[in-house]
């Protein structure tokens, strides 16, 4: 349990960060964050791209000013919220929704790797940590899965 709690801790900060240099970037294009320390190494290119919200798919899909098209940040403050509140609770549903979410955090973070690497050649610090902590995650939920099999 407090394994869940202090990755979500992490995840929710890092999903903050994110969101913050997203909104200063806006402000003041001038702007590079703590994170950015190379050319090809900047979470600010990639917070601000095409890519860093609704996951790169929304916008082709639903337009630039769709309500879904939302920062990817706002995405993540959500399902550490979830996955932090969920977590102290029991029950096979609760398993489950838990297991879900993992492994559409999975599947986000695989996507937008992919799209950092071929896309935007970038290294995005912030990025890389928040699929280690989604990895994570998944690994804390499959063994919770396990362990409601076997009870």
């Amino acid at each position: 349990m407090a394994a869940r709690a202090a990755l979500c801790v992490a995840g929710l900060a890092l999903s903050l960060y994110a969101l913050h240099v997203e909104r200063e970037h806006a402000r003041d294009p001038a702007y590079r964050a703590a994170c950015d320390l190379a050319r090809a190494v900047s979470c600010t290119r990639v917070f601000g791209s095409r890519w860093g919200r609704g996951l790169g798919l929304v916008e082709p899909l639903l337009g630039p000013d769709s309500v879904a098209n939302v920062p990817n940040g706002a995405i993540g403050v959500a399902f550490y919220l979830l996955q932090g509140l969920l977590g102290p609770l029991r029950g096979r549903a609760v398993t489950l929704v838990l297991l879900g979410t993992s492994l559409a955090s999975l599947a986000a973070s695989l996507w937008l790797a992919g799209v950092l690497v071929l896309a935007l050649q970038d290294l995005c610090l912030v990025c890389a940590a928040t699929y280690l902590l989604n990895g994570l995650l998944l690994v804390i939920n499959l063994r919770r899965l396990r362990k409601h099999k076997t009870q």
